[in-house]
């Protein structure tokens, strides 16, 4: 049996991947560190003017897996790293060629596919946009296209969480690259889903360069989000109330089918689905909890307390077998540290302190390998 692992990036200024094994029963083991040879880097809090203490990328999607590969964006060199993951132990990363510089500023966020052969990047410095490039096992990474440009007025390092790319992912059948981008609820801009369509070919697929652009009602920051399995649907967080399903039509515009606000919320903003229970879960850098939600219309099915273990709140997670796995970003009591929650039985089961392996609350991303 193939074995599994989850992935999480440093965002250090010397940028390293964090690899954990995953045990038979879902348990976290010891982990290895592998640099990217890049560096990471640190958005600015609007609301403070200093560099933000958590969620430094403002974005979901930092390093994301294909096939047995992973890619990790390098916000301060603005690069992206290729890795091999070896079959027989899955912390075993192997860094093929050298990163690859992203033609805009920033990149806090990637997305790959096996299928098309493609990874993608979102920047949202002050050159903002997606970038493309294909890729293969043996030579890494090719060169990547030029932006696919989002007029966000941004600085570099960028001014946030508002008027950021927040997330790049591609459709379930990988037909489409879709990018969240937050709008900025004060100053009267509304966020937006770009959507791209993946023209397929031998040689691996290509991502046209005009997008279709949709604000769909009742949305202003979206953020994390996650095809929804057999549906084109998709499952997408909102920073200002909570989370929503969007319908994608075939002119690639999308529409609200169901949203639910989260009381009491400080910013919903990162979302998984479990193949176990079938449905969304989202966290809350400001809230210590994990909200299990419908994949159907976004309605509020469970809250799981997490405020035992005195943690702040949780940024990036994933979803692989029975367990959910969220990384708790920490604070100057607390270190980072990977919570594990039974979708199932919804009780929390371990918690995987990550200081020893060299994380800060610059942590930021979380990717598996799944057998």
């Amino acid at each position: 049996m193939r074995r599994q692992a989850i992935y999480i990036s440093t965002n250090e200024e010397e940028n390293m991947v964090l690899s954990v094994p995953i045990d038979e029963q879902g348990m976290l083991g010891e982990g290895s560190t592998t640099a990217t040879g890049g560096a990471g880097a640190v958005s600015i809090d609007g609301s403070t003017d200093e560099p933000a203490g958590v969620d430094p990328l403002v974005s979901q999607s930092a390093l994301t897996v294909a096939g047995m590969n992973i890619f990790a964006v390098n916000a301060g060199s603005n690069t992206v790293s290729m890795f091999s993951i070896d079959k027989a132990d899955p912390t075993k990363l192997t860094l093929i060629g050298q990163p690859v510089e992203v033609p805009g500023e920033f990149p806090n966020t990637v997305a790959a596919s096996m299928k098309n052969r493609l990874v993608c990047v979102g920047a949202t410095g002050a050159t903002a946009g997606v970038s493309c490039a294909h890729f293969d096992r043996k030579n890494g990474i090719g060169a990547m296209d030029a932006p696919r440009p989002f007029d966000l007025g941004q600085t570099t390092p960028p001014v946030g969480p508002t008027n950021t790319v927040s997330h790049v992912f591609f459709s379930e059948d990988e037909s489409t690259l879709f990018t969240t981008v937050k709008g900025d609820p004060p100053a009267n801009n509304t966020g937006f889903l770009a959507a791209f369509p993946v023209h397929p070919s031998c040689r691996g697929g290509t991502v046209g360069l005009q997008g279709v652009m949709s604000s769909p009602d009742d949305t202003l920051v979206l953020f994390g989000s996650t095809a929804i399995p057999g549906s084109t649907d998709i499952f997408v967080t909102d920073a200002s109330f909570g989370a929503t399903v969007l319908s994608i039509g075939t002119d690639m515009q999308a529409t609200t089918k169901g949203r639910s606000a989260v009381d009491g919320q400080s910013a919903t903003c990162w979302a998984t689905i479990s193949p176990a229970s079938k449905t969304a879960f989202v966290t809350d850098v400001g809230v210590n909890r994990i909200v299990e939600m419908s994949i159907e219309d976004a309605s509020i099915l469970n809250e799981i307390d997490l405020s035992a273990n005195g943690q702040p709140g949780m940024i990036d997670l994933t979803a692989v077998g029975q367990m959910i796995y969220a990384l708790a970003p920490g604070n100057s009591g607390k270190e980072p540290t990977i919570v594990v929650v039974n979708a199932v039985t919804r009780e929390m089961v371990q918690e995987k302190a990550l200081g020893k392996m060299g994380a800060t609350n610059r942590v930021q991303g979380l990717a598996a390998l799944r057998v």
